[in-house]
């Protein structure tokens, strides 16, 4: 079997000036080599950009505050002049779409969700997968919002925001372990014997919280 070959580090990000304005990435925070980032581009503290996302600040600014994340083949854009936020502990789902709105502290935008212009993700909401959220729509604080268009289906539960939280911390730990840990190699031919395993965590899908 041939044993992997493995480089000391990642490629850098792919980033791209425009107008002189070149994006700022916290040395904690983790984007990934394949993500592009173009101008007005602010990445904070402990902040994870997955694969394939894209940030484009050419238009109006992109801000991910400390500790929030922005998985994979998620697209962040704005109109000339307005901004596209992600407050502290943001977590933005797999192919998600974010143009012009603000994801407010704690909040959790689902998987394949689209967010318009305007509208504003409130304060440890949850909104499902694949839901349309539409322009200049506010989702009020600690609620869950599911459909097409997006709307309020009831409060949170404590659990259910607690577990939220727990998903985030995740997340602020993969950055850490992908600093630490990630490098570009070859893949290996077969599995080997006893194969380990990624330092996942303990966190459980939503469906198994108490009483979901």
């Amino acid at each position: 079997m041939t044993a992997p070959t493995v480089t000391p580090t990642l490629p850098r990000p792919t980033v791209y000036a425009i107008d002189g304005v070149i994006p700022v990435i916290d040395p904690t925070a983790f984007v990934h080599p394949s993500a592009v980032l173009i101008g007005d581009v602010v990445v904070g503290p402990g902040c994870y950009v997955g694969p394939c996302a894209s940030l484009r600040g050419d238009f109006g600014r992109i801000v991910l505050q400390r500790g929030s994340n922005v998985q994979d083949n998620c697209t962040l854009h704005a109109f000339p002049g307005h901004d596209a936020i992600v407050e502290e502990d943001g977590h933005v789902g797999h192919g998600a779409v974010l143009h012009g709105c603000i994801v407010r502290r704690n909040a959790l935008v689902g998987m394949n969700v689209v967010v318009m212009d305007g509208a504003e993700i409130g304060e440890e909401s949850v909104v499902a997968a694949m839901a349309f959220i539409k322009a200049g729509f506010v989702v009020p604080p600690r609620t869950l919002v599911a459909g097409l268009p997006g709307k309020v289906v009831r409060d949170l539960r404590p659990d259910e925001i607690a577990w939220k939280s727990e998903g985030t911390d995740e997340y602020q730990r993969l950055a850490r372990r992908s600093l630490a840990t990630m490098v570009a190699c070859s893949a290996l031919e077969a599995e080997e014997p006893g194969r380990g395993r990624v330092d996942a965590g303990t966190g459980q899908p939503l469906h198994k919280v108490k009483g979901g």
